[in-house]
């Protein structure tokens, strides 16, 4: 069992605090990364956008999304939505699971958990 799972997400996202109390009874060895207190890199965000693309990284469902001047909604490109998910990281849907080699899964339904126990088996 050497994989420790890094969760990127907010402490007080109510879908973060499901996912670590999950990951916490399934006995998954994870470490949490808030990623408003400690910060997150664009070369990070640029690989969680490699991993999944950039439009299913970008939560434009966001309060933090709506309250952005219009001129940096209009016509987003990948570069543009990465720079703008590493300098307001509410903008990344959460939470983000990196689970090493075995990749990046973002949200937290079934078919996240399955992801999450197959990497965990490992």
């Amino acid at each position: 069992m050497g994989l420790v799972l890094t969760v990127y997400g907010l402490k007080n996202c109510d879908t973060c605090r499901k996912a670590l109390k999950w990951l916490e009874s399934e006995g998954i060895a994870h470490r949490f990364h808030d990623v408003r207190a400690d910060g997150i890199g664009a070369a990070d965000v640029k690989r969680f956008a490699k991993a999944v693309g950039w439009e299913t990284l970008l939560n434009k469902a966001s309060t933090t999304w709506r309250s952005l001047p219009d001129s940096d909604k209009h016509e987003v490109t990948e570069t543009s939505a990465v720079k703008l998910m590493a300098s307001h990281p509410a903008l990344i849907k959460r939470p983000v699971f990196d689970m090493g080699s075995a990749g990046i899964a973002i949200g937290f339904r079934d078919t996240q958990k399955a992801q999450l126990k197959k990497a965990a088996r490992k």
